[in-house]
């Protein structure tokens, strides 16, 4: 009985040290790489929108954020005093930097500032490795209504860039600016009509939002089945912040991409948190329209000593 107490002993310490040894092993193995997004888009200096609010709805997915930056704003919560338009050459060499070490999972597509830029988007999406998907909002019409792209460079986004978007995420006025400027009752009716009219523009699949309309419910459709318009019904927050609400939906909506979601649970999920985001919308920051919040910052929380 002795000898098999110590035999025993010698085969625990035998399974101990093979189990540090395992440990050890694990510990060696590379470190797991989280999912890749790029933002390729405008820069707000107040952090409201651009690529400062994709980058925040790209951490709030658990997804490592990138930017390639297409124009530098003057901006705070009243509005945008100045504009500085990235040279071409300059945003490709962003997205070659970023693609040729680090790797995407997917890319978002916001302001492309003018033609130069919107030629050097397009390029810079030629360049990517098959199969990445691309989520293009279309920033063509500010909330005054005025236009924010030349005709030049509309032109652009229509020939040269949504037939390479997987999903394109415009907003009413932006899917009645790419359907040719029609206006109408904002209706169902319509909405339906102009995201089939904004899909036949070559894009995967399209995703017209509701923050525009009298129903905050986004309409999904896709290629393969375009004649199934699917609505993503949501709430409106009318007591909360909106700044930067397009931004964050079409970056939640980019990085459920890079994660593997499909278009359409990848736009529920958009719908959802960027809803979210409105509701806790930071209106005590600015003196003017306040920035949503995708990272819950309004949130009680212990100040540090």
């Amino acid at each position: 009985m002795q000898g098999s107490g110590a035999g025993d002993a010698g085969s625990g310490e035998k399974s101990l040290r093979g189990a540090e040894e395992l440990s050890a092993a694990d510990a060696r193995e590379e470190p797991r790489r989280p999912a890749r997004a790029l933002t390729i888009a405008g820069s707000d200096s107040g952090g409201g929108a651009g690529i400062q609010a994709d980058l925040k709805a790209f951490a709030r997915c658990g997804v490592y954020g990138m930017s390639a930056v297409t124009a530098v704003t003057a901006q705070n919560t009243l509005g945008v005093s100045a504009v500085h338009l990235v040279p071409g050459e300059v945003i490709v060499a962003q997205v070659r930097a970023v693609v040729e070490d680090i790797g995407v999972d997917a890319v978002k597509v916001g302001m492309l500032g003018g033609a130069e830029g919107a030629r050097a988007v397009a390029r810079a999406l030629e360049e990517l490795p098959a199969g990445v998907p691309v989520v293009v909002d279309p920033v063509m019409v500010a909330e005054s209504g005025a236009s924010l792209l030349d005709e030049q460079a509309r032109r652009l986004l229509v020939a040269e860039i949504l037939p390479r978007a997987t999903v394109v995420t415009p907003n009413l006025p932006e899917a009645r600016a790419l359907a040719g400027g029609t206006h109408g009752a904002g209706d169902r009716a319509e909405v339906h009509a102009l995201a089939r009219a904004v899909l036949a523009l070559g894009a995967q699949a399209v995703v017209l939002t509701g923050g525009h309309r009298d129903e905050a419910c986004d309409v999904f459709l896709a290629a393969e089945r375009p004649a199934e318009a699917i609505e993503i019904p949501g709430e409106r927050h009318p007591d909360g912040a909106a700044h930067g609400s397009g931004c964050t939906h079409s970056s939640v909506l980019a990085a459920r991409l890079a994660l593997g979601a499909t278009p359409l649970d990848a736009a529920r999920t958009a719908r959802e948190l960027a809803g979210e985001a409105v509701a806790h919308g930071l209106r005590a920051i600015g003196a003017g329209a306040g920035p949503v919040d995708v990272l819950d910052l309004g949130r009680p929380t212990a100040r540090l000593p």
